[in-house]
């Protein structure tokens, strides 16, 4: 038996460590860690609460938005706020702009690279000016030993694409995609103010008054985003799943493909349509939403019930907290955060969520199977099963679908901003005491905050965010967390690479490192690469 351990595995933000145990050639166990504590529970605590959207979007460079948005929504419970329409709006049209340059660009960016020989690119030998360009580019890069960001890498296997035109095209999409990346940035201000981090909204809605012309401007800048996904981003991602990874989308590869795998999916409700004066229009109260949410037991697909956000917890047995003496888990509303590093069993900062005691994989698959989006559901119907590449294709489905309603956000919001300023706000003022709770699906998953208020101040203040549901360490019962799970049974054939494994979790596109290399598990050294 030979263990393997990757730390950090991810292309973005670090800290996650996997370790496996292979067996004749496949994983038999696997442990998920999270190497680096959050403490902004702690940090939020005595503050006023109108702090919180503010300071919570810096627990993420990436997912900075939804934070932002969630925890205005848990003040908005709390303060009993009613969001106007125009605010209602703009919090929508920041989260689906957000969502189609996050997918985009972990694809290209985070996840493409390990299914192409990069190398490939020097030999093409096409007409295409500007991928004749790239490929002196990289040639030249190559020849200065500095490939970076595209290297290092694994080792290539029978998945990887080598067609000189295929891969020459794939890397210019990615650097496309780059480009778009600032594009939408510079389209998100205008309802924002800055990007990262929002500073228009808060509770009781979205300050920013944008002009009839800004709007247009907005709209301009949103419709080449969205042909940018419709015809380069979704055509990409068809044409490689339905291609050279095929035979994984039918094994269900880092998901069904374990026989043992727990099938649990659960997003939550966002999007919400209209009624602004309703409560149907928080994403938590009601059923008016663009993406449903709902939770589906062990891939019975045809049995999704509404999330019952009662039935969370979150278990510290195997984490590096503690919890009073006799207590297994807590609900999020009553959730501790007292840290431990010292803990004896303990292997990870993340926690342990489940829901009705049960781990559930959250993020793009989950609301595909859930709002069974049509394109998925013909793929499975066509022999595919819930993994790896059925979320590649979710990201890339949901993406051209926010898009595309998007357009309509827009067009109202210049309705009404051509009969005067936009008010997007309704300011309430900081209860004495109160609850709330906020919850948003993130690019990557079920995201949800919860506040408690005391004398005008938090006096409590926890998240459950999709990369602790999906990274999640063993619970009191010993179950395994979610990539836990879904790696058992990858075959690793070589083990000085392992490809698969990296494959596996990128898939879950996990907001946890920002570079990646290798580190052998007897000597310790790091693995270099040479590209010739």
């Amino acid at each position: 038996m030979t263990r393997i351990v990757i730390d950090p595995l991810t292309r973005i933000e670090g800290h996650l460590k996997i370790e496996v145990e292979v067996e004749n050639g496949k994983v038999v166990d696997a442990w998920s860690a999270g190497m680096m504590a959050r403490g902004w529970e702690v940090l939020l605590k005595d503050r006023d609460p109108r702090d919180a959207p503010y300071l919570s979007s810096r627990v993420c460079g990436v997912c900075e938005g939804v934070h932002t948005v969630a925890s205005a929504q848990a003040l908005d419970h709390a303060f009993g706020a009613e969001i106007p329409e125009a605010g209602r709006i703009m919090r929508n049209l920041f989260c689906s702009g957000l969502y189609m340059h996050d997918h985009f660009i972990h694809f290209y960016v985070l996840s493409a690279l390990d299914y192409l020989d990069i190398m490939a690119v020097a030999s093409y030998n096409g007409s295409d000016p500007g991928l004749r360009a790239l490929r002196d580019k990289i040639a030249a890069l190559a020849k200065n030993k500095d490939t970076s960001p595209f290297t290092p890498r694994y080792k290539l296997d029978e998945f990887c694409v080598t067609d000189p035109e295929t891969v020459t095209t794939l890397v210019s999409h990615y650097v496309k995609a780059v480009e778009m990346k600032a594009k939408s940035s510079k389209m998100l201000n205008i309802i924002c103010g800055i990007q990262p981090n929002p500073a228009t909204i808060m509770a009781g809605g979205c300050t920013a008054t944008p002009s009839v012309e800004e709007l247009r401007e907005f709209r301009t800048l949103w419709e080449e985003q969205l042909d940018f996904v419709e015809n380069v981003y979704l055509k990409d991602v068809i044409a490689v799943g339905t291609g050279p990874l095929l035979p994984l989308a039918l094994n269900g590869f880092g998901g069904d493909m374990n026989p043992d795998y727990h099938g649990n999916y659960m997003c939550y409700p966002m999007f919400p349509q209209d009624n602004p004066a309703s409560e149907a229009d928080y994403s938590f109260g009601g059923s008016n939403h663009l993406v449903k949410g709902g939770v589906i037991f062990n891939t019975q697909l045809n049995a999704t019930g509404a999330v019952d956000y009662g039935k969370i917890t979150e278990s510290v047995t195997t984490s590096w907290y503690d919890y009073p003496a006799g207590v297994d888990n807590l609900h999020p509303s009553e959730g501790l955060t007292k840290f431990n590093p010292n803990k004896p069993g303990a292997y990870s900062f993340i926690k342990a969520p489940r829901y009705d005691g049960q781990p559930m994989e959250v993020g793009p698959l989950a609301r595909g199977l859930v709002n069974q989006f049509p394109e998925l559901m013909d793929l499975i119907n066509a022999g595919a099963k819930p993994g790896a590449i059925a979320r590649h294709f979710c990201r890339a489905i949901e993406s051209r679908d926010v898009g595309r309603a998007g357009l309509a956000w827009i067009d109202r919001l210049i309705e009404l901003a051509s009969k005067g300023p936009i008010v997007g706000m309704n300011d309430k003022k900081v209860p004495r005491s109160a609850r709330g709770m906020g919850v948003w699906d993130a690019p990557r998953g079920a995201l949800g905050h919860w506040i408690e208020i005391e004398d005008h101040r938090i006096k409590n203040y926890q998240l459950v965010v999709p990369s602790t549901w999906n990274a999640s360490p063993r619970d009191e019962k010993s179950v395994r967390g979610t990539y836990e799970q879904a790696l058992i049974g990858t075959p690793v054939p070589d083990v000085d690479n392992p490809i698969n494994l990296v494959r596996i979790i990128r898939s879950f596109d996990p907001c946890l490192a920002c570079a990646i290399h290798l580190i052998d598990p007897e000597t310790n050294d790091i693995k270099v690469y040479k590209v010739a």
